[in-house]
């Protein structure tokens, strides 16, 4: 029997039972739904990758401690688990996304999220793309502060240790860069908007 035929709940059987190929053939049929799911969230390759390795992580641990039970709806609790880890994500990081106030999850709220998003894809890259160059108009101690904290998100301690100066001296670079990016952001009449 080819393996493109089995069907999920079998898939999942397999893999409890030993058979590690069951597992890479699940997340090769699902790959794509998934990862478009959380790129469509967080709009960032690097994250949409770590998110897209942790919620793996999580399926395979809980796949071997025998603790899971959603048979024959192995896509809808992979992706439930992909929404978790990108609202944690969110939290951890303080900039929570507009998700649907409900608390039941639905499918197709996932799979619908793709049509439309092509659009709006676009203009938050062209954003995104305005505000690196922007960024890159900082003086240099600035600009090294502020992507350590912005695209690296690294703490203010680590930063401070990295660049070998005091937590407030780190702080203060950061907030003149975000002084100096709001000026330079009103010098050439750029509106950022989130919607």
């Amino acid at each position: 029997m080819r393996m493109e035929n089995v069907q999920d709940a079998v898939l999942v059987r397999q893999y409890i039972e030993g058979k590690e190929y069951a597992l890479e053939v699940l997340i090769n049929r699902h790959k794509q739904k998934i990862y478009s799911f959380i790129f469509s969230k967080v709009m960032d390759k690097d994250i949409t990758e770590d998110v897209f390795q942790d919620t793996f992580i999580k399926v395979i641990r809980t796949l071997k401690k025998g603790k899971y039970n959603e048979e024959g709806k192995f896509l809808p609790w992979v992706m439930r688990i992909a929404h978790n880890l990108v609202i944690d994500h969110f939290r951890k990081n303080k900039r929570m996304p507009k998700f649907q106030s409900r608390n039941d999850f639905d499918i197709f709220d996932v799979i619908s999220n793709g049509a439309d998003s092509t659009e709006t894809e676009m203009i938050l890259s062209q954003v995104h793309a305005d505000v690196k160059r922007l960024v890159e108009e900082l003086p240099e101690d600035q600009k090294q502060v502020l992507k350590m904290r912005i695209y690296k998100e690294m703490s203010f301690k680590e930063i401070a240790e990295q660049t070998e100066v005091s937590i407030n001296t780190a702080l203060g670079r950061m907030r003149y860069a975000l002084i100096n990016l709001r000026k330079i952001i009103e010098q050439h009449n750029i509106i950022l908007t989130d919607n």
